[in-house]
């Protein structure tokens, strides 16, 4: 059972080849066996589990139908859960039980999944490696020597792992499509707005953003189909219509205008990602679409850009974890200054603190025009580069990420590093279009992942462009030795 997609599930259930109840056992089983070699989940909800598997097969039962009726699922650990440990990875956040649902979370349980638990990531999402959490360090399934990629690194291990067919995760800079690359996954980060806010815990609120994380397109259609859509008690939401995404994926390439940056196969791109990359171009060329050569003049500045603009909001996002209302708070301060200092020093680690300190620095008096609104303007050239590309492309093709699976511990003390990872993604965040990752391949064992870009609220065509590719290829079918 575990070896089957999200959509396989649906089928399965709903032929009585068995039953929510027996399908979340065995789920839990693995998790309990494997998961000490991934270190994926902070907390495992093995009775609530079983408790929503037991209701959906009475919804079956009764007659009710639904694709995600029964299917298991794991929330990322920034998606508040009531009654259960929502920690954001973070020390800050000990023993803070969430008395209340996310909208993500609450729309996934209406549509009666069945939510295993909460699953590990950098704290307060911040990190391409999954290295900075308070839990430990997640592996990567395909290497357990190497990281899965960040933020949503504990999300991505657990579905290559086989561990559950799909997850929740959240992309501020690149953290669903990252990991989703170096896991071999299919990932989408929505447009910006598509996907509610509301109860998931905050980085940078003009750059996060909810999506799924599966092995197929199609899985991915089916989560985001029940995610997306208006919220009235999210402000950044959008009032739009959501489009059939599961229509969308069975639309002909034919026509399709893809657009290939020059900037994505310059200096630093390994050339053997090039590689796969292009070799999915011919792929999409077999199946109708067209290729044209585009520029992303100002995709040089989007890492400098997005690195004041993050940690500037995340210096104001996270001034709410004081140790008084919620969350860890030191032992005997003396007094108020000295509560706030020591809950916060020993509370947060230190990548937190590094952008913490350096957001703080871009919002000061003196230093805001020179860096702050320097970066909010580099942010509109990035999306006007989009907006001129999109009137000539449907779609923007490149690699996901710059290098394969980099080894654990490798880039610790060298941030800089480890944030040119993130060179091909961050453009999209501070557009606020969708964007996908799906496989392409691996290289010495390690995944490969392409990215695609889309004009803004047309996941529908990311999704169709993916799960076309997906039906002549089989990347997405392999899985890691041993799991």
């Amino acid at each position: 059972m575990h070896q089957l997609t999200l959509t396989e599930i649906a089928a399965a259930l709903a032929a009585k080849d068995f039953s929510a109840e027996e399908l979340t056992r065995g789920l839990l089983q693995r998790i309990e066996q494997l998961d000490p070699q991934l270190n994926s989940f902070i907390t495992v909800t093995a009775d609530a589990a079983l408790a929503q598997a037991r209701a959906a097969d009475a919804r079956r039962a009764a007659g009710e139908t639904g694709a995600l009726l029964g299917a298991p699922l794991a929330h990322k650990d920034l998606f508040c859960t009531q009654g259960v440990l929502t920690s954001c990875g973070s020390k800050i956040l000990t023993g803070f039980k969430a008395p209340y649902d996310a909208t993500v979370v609450e729309r996934l349980a209406a549509a009666g999944a069945v939510s295993l638990g909460k699953l590990n990531m950098d704290e307060f999402a911040m990190g391409s490696a999954n290295e900075s959490s308070h839990y430990g360090p997640v592996k990567n399934p395909w290497d357990v020597t190497r990281v899965p990629g960040g933020s949503s690194g504990g999300s991505a291990a657990a579905v290559a792992a086989r561990l559950l067919p799909a997850a929740t995760g959240t992309d501020t800079g690149g953290s669903i499509r990252q990991p989703a690359a170096l896991t071999n996954l299919t990932g989408i980060k929505p447009t910006y707005g598509r996907v509610s806010r509301w109860g998931m815990i905050a980085y940078a609120s003009s750059l996060d953003q909810g999506g799924p994380l599966a092995r197929t397109a199609e899985d991915c259609a089916l989560l985001l189909q029940a995610m997306a859509g208006f919220d009235p008690k999210d402000s950044t939401s959008v009032d739009q219509p959501v489009d059939d995404y599961q229509a969308a994926l069975q639309q002909p390439l034919s026509g399709l205008r893809i657009g290939l940056p020059r900037e994505y196969f310059g200096a630093g791109l390994d050339a053997r990602i090039g590689d796969k990359v292009l070799a999915v171009v011919e792929a999409l060329k077999k199946l109708g679409a067209t290729v044209k050569d585009i520029s992303l003049p100002t995709l040089q500045h989007a890492i400098p850009a997005y690195y004041v603009i993050a940690p500037a909001e995340a210096s104001s996002n996270l001034s709410r974890f004081d140790g008084v209302r919620f969350g860890y708070r030191c032992e005997n301060p003396v007094n108020l200054e000295d509560l706030y200092k020591r809950s916060r020093g020993e509370g947060f680690g230190a990548e937190v603190k590094r952008r913490i300190m350096v957001g703080t620095y871009a919002l000061s008096a003196g230093y805001y025009d020179a860096y702050y609104l320097k970066a909010q303007r580099i942010r509109r050239l990035i999306k006007n580069d989009f907006v001129a590309a999109f009137a000539e492309v449907d779609v923007i093709l490149g690699p996901t990420t710059p290098n394969l699976a980099w080894k654990l511990g490798e880039k610790s003390n060298d941030p800089v590093s480890a944030y040119l990872e993130d060179l091909y993604t961050i453009a999209a965040n501070l557009a606020g279009i969708p964007g996908l990752s799906m496989p392409a391949g691996f290289v010495d064992g390690l995944p490969v992942g392409v990215q695609l870009l889309g004009n803004y609220f047309q996941e529908g065509r990311l999704l169709n462009v993916a799960h076309q590719y997906q039906q002549g290829s089989d990347w997405h079918r392999q899985a890691p030795s041993g799991f």
